[in-house]
């Protein structure tokens, strides 16, 4: 399977460079896969789309500010580092600038009370680096980081919080589950009243979901792994509805990845934590998702790639043609899309 063919003709002026004024006032498009049929609307018609006793769930992680942009301690020379994933209390998986000049033993200086050094370079092409640091270091990367934007957005984000998701609360993530953006409080009370159950894991964003396909054929791209939580309360919550001949509905493609990584270890669900490389492109069997809410994604990634293996690669891709054609706005503060089957 080429990853050609999961490109796609997008003009640049449709990728939005700001949140819509409202969360919920965001385009919707519905997909239903079986009829293979569009339709348009707003976010906040959700609801009609939901049944008493679907369930939807949800990511709750939240976006650290995991740019740290410092100076190389020998020359003073600027050096950018990007959080990825904590492996313990001092040491992370990141990304580094300039790269071929941070080599093993290099240290970057943030301030007086922040400084590291490289340990190691990852298969990946990023480094293990060793922080030092004088304080709580949660409390210093809210001070010197910055909330780490997609690089197709220029404009610089007025409110930080616009970058969270509403509900979110367990710190981790090195990009947003966009999603999850859609949602506002007073349209999950609507849900849960009229008798949609929601639930949550956790997955914390890295470079497995942003990282670029740069290899011919799907099949040779490999992920990079990424933390995830299933909660045995929301594994209980899936099964019962599942029981019940209702929907689990995923809420963006971290949840759907979270939910058949769990699925594939052990069905019916149980609680369960790791990392997770799960790659999902046409011919996967879905076991969980029976619907799910997603934005648009960049042409030949492993995320429209995702999509298309839940509703058919052409289907898709006619429907990113009628999105451009209708002008939504794409990617991380664009509009969303809910697919059904």
């Amino acid at each position: 399977m080429l990853v050609d063919d999961f490109d796609y003709f997008l003009p640049p002026e449709l990728i939005a460079q700001t949140p819509a004024a409202a969360r919920d006032g965001s385009r919707l498009m519905t997909l239903d896969a079986t009829r293979k049929t569009i339709t348009h609307g707003h976010f906040y018609d959700l609801p009609e789309f939901l049944r008493e006793g679907d369930a939807l769930i949800f990511n709750d992680t939240r976006v650290i500010p995991a740019r740290l942009m410092g100076k190389k301690d020998k020359t003073g020379g600027r050096a950018e580092v990007f959080l990825l994933r904590r492996l313990d209390s001092c040491r992370w998986e990141t990304l580094v600038k300039p790269g071929k000049k941070l080599g093993e033993g290099a240290k970057i200086v943030f301030g007086e009370e922040l400084s590291c050094t490289v340990e190691a370079r990852t298969d990946f092409g990023g480094r293990v680096v060793k922080f030092s640091y004088d304080g709580i270091f949660e409390e210093i990367l809210d001070r010197l980081g910055k909330i780490p934007l997609p690089p197709y957005i220029h404009e610089e984000l007025a409110d930080r919080e616009r970058y969270q998701t509403v509900y979110s609360r367990e710190k981790g993530s090195a990009a947003a589950p966009t999603a999850g953006l859609h949602f506002t409080e007073e349209l999950l009370a609507k849900l849960k009243n009229q008798g949609v159950n929601l639930g949550f894991v956790t997955l914390h964003v890295g470079l497995g979901t942003f990282r670029p396909v740069n290899v011919e054929t799907v099949e040779d791209h490999v992920m990079h792994g990424e933390w995830f939580s299933l909660p045995e309360e929301t594994a209980r919550l899936i099964n019962d509805t599942k029981a019940a001949g209702k929907r689990v509905v995923a809420v963006g493609t971290t949840t759907v990845r979270t939910l058949e990584t769990a699925a594939a270890k052990e069905y019916p669900l149980k609680g369960a934590s790791g990392v997770t490389n799960i790659f999902i492109y046409p011919g996967f069997n879905y076991k969980v998702v029976d619907a799910l809410v997603t934005n648009f994604h960049l042409p030949k990634s492993t995320l429209i790639m995702l999509v298309s293996a839940f509703a058919g690669r052409e289907f898709v891709l006619e429907a990113y043609k009628e999105a451009v054609r209708e002008k939504y706005r794409f990617f991380s503060f664009g509009d969303a899309m809910f697919l059904h089957r």
